[in-house]
């Protein structure tokens, strides 16, 4: 990204790393949250969306700047010492080069993993986000994700928990996972959801992969078909809203789920559209 390209990314402000928190077994993959104090007590947010990390260059082909998405993935807060607090999830990415075979980090999340307590970084944003939290609080809303997209929807639960505490509809989060490591936010008892399980109207579903190779998606689509007629239920009553977060293969699993479960893909395909019509289906997803 050059120089110029830097103007599209909107205005950025400076952050200081307060908190890194390794939240899997060294044994596996790492996945850290992160907290980050906003230094420009003019920034604000809303739950649902998204920051930009800038990682300064060079990068390859001569970009003096590297920008990465991540979901905010806590409700809004008081400022604290004149900064606004935020956190992220992040996992430790690497790719293979197609044609070498050759291991490459991924430049944002090692960029933010090797960060310490102190360190300044530079965000843009925040974006806009598909997800939209309805005034209604006798709404339902139906969370379905993998991986790290669990981030928006931890957000949302501290909001309506924590921030409101008048939640009257039911929530139900539905997050699946290839292996222990991706299921950091959910139905675990070192889990910082677990505190919301008091509430009446609060239920996660876990799905775990029971086979080794078992992507992420595979695990969520057996856990949902394990609970998919409640899912059917709730979303033909005309208070309930969809939201799916994860990897492109979320969408696909769900779809199969509840083409079964509605009887046939027709069926299916037309409640689906009335709630996309109606406002009341949203979608963060990403390759």
């Amino acid at each position: 990204m050059s120089q110029q390209d830097i103007r599209y990314i909107g205005p950025t402000a400076p952050a200081v790393i307060k908190a890194s928190q390794r939240i899997t077994p060294e044994t596996t993959d790492e996945v850290r949250h992160i907290t980050l104090e906003v230094l420009d007590p003019a920034f604000q947010f809303v739950e649902g969306q998204s920051i930009g990390v800038l990682v300064p260059g060079p990068h390859e082909f001569g970009n003096a700047m590297h920008v990465r998405r991540y979901s905010i993935a806590n409700a809004r807060n008081v400022p604290i010492g004149g900064g606004v607090h935020l956190d992220v999830l992040v996992r430790r990415c690497f790719y293979l080069d197609e044609v070498s075979g050759e291991r490459y980090p991924g430049v944002a999340s090692n960029y933010l993993c090797d960060a310490k307590p102190g360190d300044q970084i530079t965000i843009s944003g925040p974006y806009l986000s598909p997800f939209r939290m309805p005034l209604d609080n006798r709404a339902n809303l139906l969370m379905i994700g993998t991986g790290t997209g669990i981030a928006p929807f931890r957000a949302f639960a501290q909001l309506i928990y924590e921030r409101r505490g008048d939640w009257k509809g039911q929530v139900r989060l539905y997050y699946g996972g290839h292996s222990g490591l991706d299921l950091m936010y959910a139905n675990d008892e070192t889990s910082d959801l677990t505190h919301y399980y008091d509430e009446k109207t609060f239920q996660a579903f876990r799905a775990l992969g029971t086979k080794p190779l078992m992507s992420s998606s595979q695990a969520l689509e057996q856990g949902l078909t394990e609970h998919a007629a409640e899912a059917w239920r709730l979303m033909r009553e005309p208070n309930t809203h969809v939201f799916l977060s994860g990897l492109s293969k979320v969408t696909q699993a769900f779809d199969r789920v509840m083409a079964k479960q509605a009887g046939s893909e027709a069926e299916w395909k037309r409640l689906k559209q009335r709630l996309i019509d109606d406002g009341r289906w949203s979608e963060l997803i990403y390759d």
